[in-house]
């Protein structure tokens, strides 16, 4: 697991790596080097041209103009009594009508409270504009400004001109020249009084937030990362919020959220600076007093040339690709240091003797079936076989013997008939198999397949058809749980790469010869693949969409 975390990491720190440019590309260099890779980026003092850099500063006389600007103009505002972190979920806060010129007032409240003693005075003060200036100003929330803050609020907004609350202000900025080419959704005012945190969430468009005045840092993870995120349900109100709340998270409820830090990056931004944060990415973001920024939202063009019609078709896509990652997630490549210390184990236990001869007991309860492809009997004698094939066949046919004999000594002494009796523990076989039934690690005869290279696991099983005949039934149609019928099926798939079409042909003819019923084997082997798939299916489903099916996650 160490070492997959290491390989995503240098793999973001290769594809995925924040650059700073130090001027603005043009809108052709933008599209192709920039928003194609949806990797975000930094572009510094691109917006100190605006007007607003310098006539929005609070420092410099800034609010004032605002306040004469915008007038007693009324806007909504967020207010949270869990500031300074603002949580997305609308259960946790309320949009409130606000003049705007109110929350100017607090801004300077702001400002008087946070002098540094020297004894400046910014101008609002000398003109004594401190507390708001009329009745209709005042607000039931100076005794906690700190939990309003201005966030999107409208000055362009080309989906729904009934929204746009800031208009006035549209002449003091300009649309940055990478973005003239886009159809811009809007243009949206963010500004706190008091130090405030968004919570982690990602957006469905692309966006371009620019600072005005103040500083913001902002902590990004790639739409990867967002199985550690624990986002929101995707039916819920807040489905693009993450449900971890990192200033304060319970690993025991989202351990997943320990490995964060490792997969995020870290920007602050400065007045005049901007940053791309792309549809998707997740994003915390952190504002130090009097801070405002403007943001533009566009839609990207895979999501503005996606038809409704191929939604689902997508869907099962996206679906199917992530199912297979987890699969494979669960299943890591075994490495070469692996293989020698699983030889040395061989050895060992060679050294201390070979297969046990009352290892073939349950075979020898039932009478041996001719085999068909007789040429296939070379080197599927246990003596015939190399040290590692046989350390294998060995732990492979004790397993199968042990889980009967365990089953047996669980059945009541009575019993009316064989046929029952034999039912009975293969009923015990699958209670003990589906405990474990996704973990590699947990899955001892899974463990021991995946270990065999592709023509080690051919000689084993040819091996096991030859003279346990009957432990290889028990073992497929009873014992395989759903990551031992995967592993199989994988290595069915390598050994097939690396034999010829008429090899292959044989192998499966005598390997499904040796059931009663082949296709009875072949429905166990893919009813395990397809358990196993739901299960991985379940999985992303509750990482990356926040579907809660309840009980353990195995595997996770």
């Amino acid at each position: 697991m160490v070492s997959n975390r290491s390989s995503v990491r240098t793999a973001m720190e290769e594809s995925l790596q924040i650059q700073r440019l130090e001027e603005a590309p043009s809108a052709r260099d933008f599209e192709s080097r920039i928003e194609s890779t949806n990797v975000p980026a930094v572009f510094n003092g691109c917006v100190k041209d605006w007007k607003a850099f310098s006539k929005w500063n609070p420092s410099n006389g800034g609010l004032d103009y605002l306040q004469e600007r915008v007038g007693l103009c009324v806007v909504e505002a967020m207010l949270s009594s869990s500031a300074p972190v603002f949580y997305g979920d609308l259960r946790s806060h309320e949009r409130v009508p606000l003049p705007f010129s109110a929350f100017i007032g607090l801004c300077k409240q702001r400002m008087r409270h946070s002098e540094d003693g020297s004894g400046a005075c910014f101008e609002s003060e000398q003109r004594g504009l401190l507390e708001p200036v009329s009745e209709y100003d005042r607000t039931p929330y100076e005794d906690a400004p700190q939990q309003i803050y201005l966030a999107q609020v409208p000055i362009i907004n080309t989906e729904n001109e009934e929204r746009v609350q800031l208009e006035s202000l549209r002449e003091d900025i300009q649309t940055p020249v990478f973005l003239e080419d886009k159809v811009l959704a809007s243009t949206n005012l963010w500004m706190n009084n008091a130090q405030a945190r968004s919570s982690t969430h990602y957006d469905p468009h692309h966006n371009l937030l620019c600072i005005v005045s103040g500083c913001k840092q902002v902590v990004l993870w790639p739409p990867s990362a967002s199985a550690m995120l624990y986002p929101m349900p995707i039916y819920g109100e807040a489905s693009n919020h993450s449900s971890v709340p990192l200033e304060n998270p319970d690993f025991s409820n989202y351990p997943r959220a320990q490995c964060l830090m490792e997969y995020s990056q870290k920007v602050i931004l400065h007045a005049g600076d901007a940053l791309f944060i792309p549809e998707g990415w997740f994003h915390q973001v952190d504002s130090d007093d009097l801070t405002i920024a403007v943001n533009f939202w566009w839609r990207s063009n895979i999501v503005s040339n996606m038809s409704e019609h191929m939604d689902a078709y997508y869907l099962r896509i996206i679906l199917r690709r992530l199912t297979d990652k987890e699969m494979n997630r669960v299943l890591p490549k075994s490495s070469l240091a692996e293989m020698e210390n699983k030889k040395k184990h061989t050895c060992v236990v060679l050294n201390n003797g070979g297969v046990d001869q009352n290892d073939n007991d349950l075979d020898h309860a039932c009478e041996r079936k001719d085999l068909k492809g007789q040429e296939l009997e070379q080197r599927t004698m246990s003596h015939e076989l190399e040290p590692l094939a046989i350390h294998a066949l060995h732990e492979l046919v004790s397993l199968v013997h042990h889980r009967v004999n365990a089953a047996e000594l669980r059945q009541p002494v009575q019993s009316t008939s064989t046929t029952d009796s034999a039912a009975s523990v293969k009923d015990e076989f699958t209670k003990v198999v589906r405990a474990n039934s996704f973990s590699l690690e947990d899955d001892p005869v899974a463990k021991i397949i995946w270990a065999l290279q592709p023509c080690t696991f051919r000689n084993v099983f040819l091996a096991m058809v030859k003279n346990f005949p009957r432990t290889l039934e028990a073992l497929i149609l009873h014992l395989l749980s759903p990551v031992g019928a995967e592993v199989l099926t994988c290595k069915f798939e390598e050994m097939d790469q690396q034999i010829t079409e008429e090899d292959r042909n044989r192998f499966y003819q005598v390997f499904y010869g040796a059931f009663d019923d082949q296709f009875a084997a072949m429905d166990a082997i893919l009813n395990g693949k397809e358990l196993f798939a739901l299960q991985a299916y379940k999985n992303v489903l509750d990482k990356y969409l926040g579907v809660d099916w309840g009980g353990p996650k195995p595997g996770v």
